[in-house]
């Protein structure tokens, strides 16, 4: 069993982070999923939520997730998301923002990306 993954995290607009990994955490339709190398092929759908990669440095990136797919065969996990964002690109005071407005407008799906970005950014 190989010791490492390579994941790919895409965005619609852009590479959000390429690199070697020892696990990979998502949320899809079916619920969370953890990926380490070795993991059985899978095609799965993902839902809103953060993604957290445990690379192979020892450190941890956190990205908030918003819809898409993920595939793993061959230790190479990709992840293709609608919009993806790594923690340390999102305004926390933005998305608090967004969160409120959200609330008082009764969007609930603005309401749901803006406390998955600051789910991220607090965990990244």
């Amino acid at each position: 069993m190989a010791a490492e993954l390579h994941v790919e995290l895409v965005a619609a607009d852009r590479s959000v982070w390429s690199g070697e990994a020892t696990m990979v955490i998502a949320r899809t339709t079916s619920g969370d999923i953890g990926v380490m190398p070795g993991h059985q092929p899978l095609l799965g759908v993902l839902e809103s939520g953060p993604v957290t990669i445990r690379t192979s440095e020892g450190g941890t990136v956190v990205a908030a997730v918003h819809g898409g797919f993920l595939s793993f065969a061959d230790n190479k996990l990709s992840l293709l998301a609608e919009i993806a964002e790594l923690a340390d690109e999102i305004d926390t005071q933005r998305a608090e923002r967004a969160l409120e407005r959200a609330k008082s407008e009764s969007d609930a799906a603005a309401e749901r990306r803006a406390e998955v970005r600051l789910r991220a950014a607090t965990a990244g």
